[in-house]
């Protein structure tokens, strides 16, 4: 789960890493108050869900606070377009009002988790706000990382060596580590699976500050954290993803035309993979798991007949625990719904194995529907792509 940087840094805050002071403003008028209250020079800041705001006209810094309700009033409502969000843009619905920071020097510090290793690993280079990913394929060799063993934490001589490498001076070494210890305690207690700080600036002050701030939050996780699921913006999130969490599905929208429903998170990536490779395009990534059952498919098939882009559906379900002939009642079920209400408007090709498979096969060819049953994975994935060329 995504968050906003305004609710990062409130995060942060709490495990000792210092941010710039300010408020989040909805209105104009409300970015104006903060001003006035913060007393000098702002930056205000779009939030949404997507990095490379300043190069979109999303960020902007103002001298006073008439200036800050001018600002916000060109950042609020604008439709925000960065090389994440897509041609579309996404639209601001609120801003970040903080103190402007006299920048010194810019560094970056992430940690995520090295699937490798199976551990996190504190990330950190002397370049930053620039991408990571930039400088890991420009430079390198200015890329510094420590892995984290999660019955130590991090260790003294590992922050010792962040801090010579990095160029911190004696002064600020103190702050310096008690800002990464903070970030390592907040990544491995709120259960993040990515915390970073991009830029980690020292001012000309002295102070070490985080004048930007990113989390993700383990959804998996947040049976532990209950007061996370308040942080949710689901305007920042696809509107089909968001109605497919309120049915328990396992949804994420592709840029393809190939609709997917199988059972199984691996199946469902091998399903697209053999897509891909008979010369399709997926739509989407939908597990329906366990619960193949008539309102799990149906509401699965409403949400993939959302996307326009999709011009033919794949039903892939392997049969294991769940029985394939009940899959296959469901899909009838659903589909004869459908059809009713006009919604079914495109090929629908059936791929059902396992346990009772070939009731199953019975049940699809009895039903009187236009269903294209088709047995092995690589012959379905070809039948669904040809319909659609």
């Amino acid at each position: 789960m995504k968050i906003h940087e305004y609710q990062a840094k409130e995060i942060l805050a709490r495990y000792g890493v210092k941010v710039p002071k300010g408020q989040v403003a909805f209105t104009p008028r409300e970015a104006r108050l903060i001003a006035e209250i913060i007393g000098k020079k702002v930056v205000v800041k779009a939030q949404i869900h997507a990095g490379g705001r300043g190069k979109g006209g999303g960020i902007k810094t103002a001298d006073n606070p008439n200036d800050a309700e001018k600002v916000a009033h060109q950042i609020i409502g604008m439709n925000l377009v960065t090389h994440q969000t897509g041609p579309e843009g996404q639209k601001v619905r609120l801003v970040l009002v903080e103190e402007a920071s006299n920048v010194a020097r810019e560094l970056y510090l992430g940690v995520v988790v090295d699937r490798n290793t199976a551990q996190p690993v504190l990330i950190a280079s002397a370049e930053g706000g620039m991408e990571i990913e930039e400088v890991a394929r420009k430079s390198p060799e200015k890329i510094l990382r420590e892995d984290i063993n999660p019955l130590t934490g991090l260790l003294a001589f590992q922050l010792r060596k962040l801090t010579a490498a990095l160029g911190i001076t004696k002064e600020q070494t103190k702050a310096f580590s008690a800002l990464i210890s903070g970030l390592v305690n907040c990544f491995v207690k709120e259960d993040c699976t990515l915390a970073e700080i991009n830029p980690l600036i020292v001012t000309s002050e002295g102070d070490v500050v985080a004048l930007d701030a990113k989390l993700n939050l383990d959804d998996n996780a947040l049976f532990r954290h209950l007061e996370q699921a308040k942080l949710r913006d689901v305007n920042e999130e696809d509107f089909l993803e968001v109605e497919a969490s309120q049915h328990n599905l396992n949804y994420i929208r592709l840029d393809g035309n190939v609709g997917c429903m199988v059972n199984g998170a691996g199946l469902a990536m091998a399903t697209m993979d053999i897509i891909k490779y008979c010369g399709g395009e997926p739509a989407n990534f939908l597990d329906v798991a366990g619960a193949a059952n008539p309102d799990t498919v149906g509401n699965g098939f409403r949400i993939i007949l959302k996307d326009p882009k999709v011009k033919a559906i794949l039903v892939n379900i392997f049969g294991g625990i769940v029985r394939c002939d009940r899959v296959a009642s469901g899909i009838v079920q659903a589909a004869r719904e459908l059809q009713k209400e006009g919604k079914i408007r495109v090929p629908l090709v059936v791929r059902l194995d396992g346990t009772n498979a070939k009731e199953a096969g019975q049940i699809l060819r009895d039903s009187g529907l236009n269903i294209i049953e088709i047995q092995g994975l690589k012959a379905a994935a070809e039948k669904v792509v040809s319909l659609i060329k």
